[in-house]
């Protein structure tokens, strides 16, 4: 049953520990990196860190959802939260005594990553029962805000403490951001689930009914099969700003770091502004209009010229902006539409899809390229994204969302 009363305090509370520990793990995160730089100095070392992040949410997803969806989700949260400190903790202990061996670190990185993958999709199950639905969509545009600044502050924050502090002294405080964040969600009441509606059966008709249940809301659906593919174009895409402000534009890191820090604020500003006017009734436009603003924004990055760089960092900052109006309305809507008992397993299931399109998209792309040019894939992906902006309000399943 949702409870209502005090809404405001319980969420902000929540959102409050989830700010400073998304905060401090994307400083930690950003240290590995420089670490993993500083201690190889290679690709292949750094490819597999980042394939350890995404990997077991797209593997183990729509199995974990099932877990969540069985059992208390906030000790689930306050469980995910533990392990990732814990598995820091001893990270920290070893590199108080010697230098922490390759494998070692990809271990917690696996560790971290799969303790993301539980508390991801508990936290987004949870936000419902806290708050009222016509407030879900203001909640997510405060959602997108708060990764937003991680997005802007965690790589200067982190570049500053390597440079003054030992490895050891900046996984303390991810442990600390961690503690925090368990201790706002075990102060919040979180009504649970109903008994009745929590049919346990064999695990694997729970996963399929996760499946069924999102499979018979025909908008969501059909919103779900745009979104992959709109990722598979999109994703690879922004990967590859790097590549686009040094080679295309000839530029140097410093450049990369612009396009970084627009593309954020323009989500923090996304966010914020979605914050203001989330309770609007018709959101599909809204939708809409973020697809075509991502899609245009990287059609006119592909026609820029070598020295039309500065366009090309307003476009990041467009693109940015976009953001939140696609994923965090989507989120409203899967909150808003399917029943508290499954939107473990549906979170889980769409997180995976997602994060499976993402490497299958980036060697698509990469292929391209490196063949036609790094701009020209940009204007062809930007067209394709268009193309799929024009078609999503013409489905009649999602029009149907609104109503």
């Amino acid at each position: 049953m949702k409870e209502t009363t005090n809404w405001k305090y319980k969420f902000f509370t929540i959102w409050f520990g989830q700010a400073v520990s998304l905060i401090t793990s994307a400083i930690l995160q950003m240290a590995i990196v420089f670490y993993l730089t500083e201690k190889t100095g290679s690709a292949m070392v750094l490819s597999i860190a980042t394939l350890i992040g995404f990997l077991p949410y797209a593997v183990f997803g729509p199995a974990i959802g099932v877990l969540v969806d069985r059992y208390d989700r906030k000790k689930i949260m306050i469980g995910a939260d533990l392990v990732i400190a814990i598995a820091a903790a001893a990270l920290a202990i070893v590199a108080k005594y010697m230098e922490p061996p390759i494998w070692m670190v990809m271990v917690v990185l696996f560790i971290r990553s799969i303790g993301t993958a539980f508390h991801s999709p508990a936290l987004s199950a949870v936000t419902p029962l806290l708050v009222p639905e016509e407030q879900l969509t203001k909640c997510a545009g405060y959602s997108q805000s708060m990764q937003s600044i991680s997005y802007i502050v965690s790589p200067a924050i982190a570049a500053f403490l390597y440079s003054i502090w030992d490895l050891n002294w900046i996984i303390a405080i991810d442990v600390l951001g961690a503690v925090i964040a368990c201790i706002t969600v075990a102060f919040v009441y979180i009504p649970k689930l109903n008994p009745e509606l929590q049919e346990r059966k064999y695990f694997m008709e729970e996963l399929k009914d996760g499946f069924n249940v999102l499979r018979q809301n025909k908008g969501l659906y059909a919103l779900l099969l745009v979104g992959t593919l709109y990722m598979f174009v999109y994703m690879p895409i922004n990967a590859l700003y790097a590549l686009m402000s040094m080679s295309y534009f000839g530029g140097t890191p410093y450049h990369v770091s612009i396009t970084e820090i627009a593309y954020a604020s323009g989500m923090l500003a996304g966010g914020m502004l979605l914050g203001v006017i989330g309770g609007l009734k018709k959101r599909i436009p809204l939708i809409t209009a973020s697809i075509l603003l991502m899609g245009v924004s990287l059609t006119i990055s592909g026609f820029l010229p070598t020295n039309g760089f500065i366009v090309f960092a307003v476009c990041c900052g467009l693109m940015g902006f976009s953001v939140p109006f696609y994923s965090g309305v989507q989120m409203a809507l899967y909150q808003e539409k399917i029943q508290p008992e499954y939107l473990g397993r549906v979170f889980s299931l769409t997180g995976s899809i997602v994060s499976l399109a993402m490497p299958l998209g980036l060697i698509l792309s990469g292929l391209f390229a490196d063949r036609i040019g790094v701009n020209h894939w940009s204007f062809i992906s930007g067209v394709i994204i268009i193309g799929i902006g024009i078609i999503c309000p013409m489905i009649p399943s999602i029009r149907k969302l609104d109503l």
